[in-house]
């Protein structure tokens, strides 16, 4: 069966509100553009990068998501520049990695918008088999912010975290006790000073969660290359599930 018939399939397969909700997309395997517009209850949309793994089409199965979240100089309108860096550039090519990979692109390098992001996600979970218990969010740099201010907004939404050299508002810490977060710096770094990422973490402790802060001692701002080339990072993030309501 072909790439296509089987896309064609999925999306007929999808439940209630799936391929129906805004443009449909190609649902092809491997790495390619796609765009989203959602309506209600205000008008959003964006565009990012979707990778599929071999596979994604099989009747039943339900896939674990990453969310990656880009540093300042990747935003724009050339999606190409999303696969500088992290998850997409590791993928590229590949065929079986074992998640749906999505590398959104923030406009410009103000940051990303929340509320886009979620709507974002909201149509990630309708349109694709997607496991809304294994979504986990990662990012770098200024993508790196936006990993701990979403989840911190939004921490119902998340399996697992992993920022890569950026900060938090530890005011918001304690809302993150019940998501397991990784993260990781340089101690070198002279773009995004390590201290207030170490208070972050700190004070998610603090509040009883589940942290752990990997720290390069001879590293620069250039965290990311190191943490996303360790398969130790996505086995960790393949244990993490989102708790139950009520456990």
């Amino acid at each position: 069966m072909t790439v296509s018939i089987r896309a064609a399939l999925l999306c007929a397969a999808i439940s209630l509100g799936g391929c129906a909700v805004g443009r449909p997309w190609v649902l092809a395997e491997g790495q390619h553009p796609q765009s989203f517009q959602r309506g209600a209850p205000k008008t959003l949309d964006g565009r990012f990068l979707l990778y599929l793994p071999q596979g994604f089409a099989n009747e039943g199965r339900k896939w674990p998501l990453i969310i990656f979240l880009h540093g300042s100089g990747e935003a724009g309108n050339d999606l190409g520049k999303v696969k500088i860096h992290g998850p997409p550039m590791r993928v590229e090519g590949l065929e079986d990695f074992p998640f749906v990979v999505v590398s959104p692109q923030a406009p410009d390098s103000s940051g990303f918008d929340t509320d886009t992001l979620d709507a974002l996600l909201d149509e990630l979970l309708a349109r694709l088999p997607v496991d809304p218990d294994r979504v986990y969010l990662t990012g770098l740099s200024m993508g790196g912010f936006a990993t701990w201010q979403w989840a911190a907004e939004r921490p119902e939404r998340f399996a697992a975290i992993a920022p890569i050299c950026g900060a938090g508002d530890v005011r918001r810490a304690c809302r993150l006790k019940n998501v397991p977060v990784w993260a990781f710096h340089g101690a070198r770094d002279d773009v995004v000073p390590i201290g207030p990422d170490q208070d972050m973490v700190d004070a998610v402790k603090a509040c009883g969660g589940d942290v752990r802060f990997t720290v390069y001692p001879e590293g620069n701002h250039n965290a990311w290359t190191q943490t996303y080339a360790n398969p130790r990072l996505y086995e960790w993030l393949l244990r993490q599930r989102r708790p139950r309501a009520g456990s």
